[in-house]
């Protein structure tokens, strides 16, 4: 079952990798169509990213070591989209 879309809980220090370039290391992974990273929270040391990953078929092993490579720490993943089409997600009703 293809994955087509990822949210992530991405970390990085205040220096590096920047995100322009923690943006195309993402983009370059097998799979990936589109990225967007939005910073959440920025600290004296870090900064908090979630980050949107959309594709066709991405490959999340090749994805996580490609974040991890350049310094960023994935603290979770807290969206997952697969299958033959993009599903959004509808809010319950309790």
């Amino acid at each position: 079952m293809p994955i087509r879309r990822l949210v992530l809980d991405v970390d990085k220090t205040v220096t590096e990798p920047d995100l322009v370039y923690l943006a195309r290391t993402i983009e370059a992974s097998a799979g990936v169509q589109a990225v967007n990273v939005c910073v959440t929270e920025i600290d004296i040391e870090t900064v908090g990213t979630d980050v949107t990953i959309e594709g066709d078929d991405i490959d999340v092993e090749a994805l996580m070591r490609a974040i991890e490579h350049t310094g960023a720490v994935v603290h979770s993943i807290d969206e997952v989209v697969a299958g033959a089409y993009t599903l959004e997600s509808k809010p319950r009703s309790r």
